[in-house]
């Protein structure tokens, strides 16, 4: 964000919505949330998660309502936002969070791949902006909207064209609802979470592709590249990721100093990644795979 943006500084009283509320780095969103003192709206396409975390938060003092949602449907995410403003009045925080990971060499990845990936992480976020924003800047004061990419929608990497590909359209796509707000002169904020490793489910994000979508997901005869990543992204989350609740302390520490890109990485990691493909971008070169090549 430019200099002299408002920023939220105090949570107390106000309210959040989490989408992909029910695990991972969603779960401690709305974990700290509710410590701040907020109410909480979360949202999640699996049921029972979803009602098992709004318990959790509700057993943490904080008013709670959740919603079951498919972001990758504008209608649900529409009625997400209707809800929210009916309970409580207002939203404060907008953290677009929802996410699943589909691995897999691009040209051998079907329509239903790209699909399903796409309409969860990148078109989750469209449909997010589009339901929130006009209600945050019709409210007037002081908002703020999390959009949830990736290092991996900063950095590009073998065998993971769909999940790279839509977390570069949502990093994107938080620059650009950022520079509209500032031209427009809105007092909403946003900011660009890129966890590196987190100790999420996301490894495990196809439980959710069939009800969700209908179709299958790919065999490990038909995307065997998939299964390869798969298990190293699940091992890699689950052996070093941080906890959730340290990539939530990070991004409210990152709104109420302002910052546009969030980042759970360490600071020298971090600049070393992006330095590397930057300085790629100016000798016209193919950035480096950060892994699995």
């Amino acid at each position: 964000m430019g200099p002299g943006r408002p920023v939220i500084e105090d949570f107390g009283g106000k309210v959040a919505v989490v989408t992909g509320a029910a695990s991972g780095i969603g779960r401690g969103l709305a974990r700290k949330a509710a410590t701040e003192g907020m109410r909480v709206v979360l949202a999640d396409v699996e049921p029972a998660a979803l009602a098992e975390a709004e318990a959790e938060i509700a057993g943490l003092g904080a008013e709670a309502l959740a919603v079951t949602t498919d972001v990758s449907n504008a209608v649900a995410v529409e009625a997400l936002a209707a809800a929210a403003y009916e309970r409580f009045g207002a939203v404060h925080l907008v953290c677009l969070n929802a996410g699943v990971f589909q691995a897999g060499v691009s040209w051998q990845r079907t329509e239903a791949d790209w699909a399903w990936v796409l309409g969860v992480n990148l078109w989750g976020p469209i449909h997010g902006v589009r339901a929130f924003v006009p209600r945050l800047i019709e409210q007037g004061g002081p908002a703020h909207i999390v959009v949830t990419s990736s290092m991996a929608g900063m950095m590009t990497v073998a065998y993971s064209g769909p999940y790279v590909v839509s977390k570069f359209g949502a990093a994107s796509l938080a620059e650009c609802v950022a520079h509209d707000l500032v031209a427009q002169g809105s007092e909403v904020g946003v900011s660009c979470l890129v966890p590196g490793s987190v100790d999420t489910r996301i490894g495990w994000s196809e439980r959710n592709r069939q009800a969700a979508t209908g179709s299958e997901p790919p065999s490990e005869a038909q995307a065997p590249d998939h299964y390869f990543v798969r298990q190293a992204l699940q091992d890699m989350t689950s052996q070093t990721g941080r906890p959730p609740d340290d990539a939530a302390d990070i991004v409210f520490a990152g709104v109420r100093a302002g910052q546009f890109w969030i980042t759970t990485m360490e600071e020298d990691g971090y600049q070393a990644l992006v330095r590397g493909r930057y300085d790629a971008l100016l000798d016209h070169a193919l950035a480096p795979s950060t892994g699995f090549s």
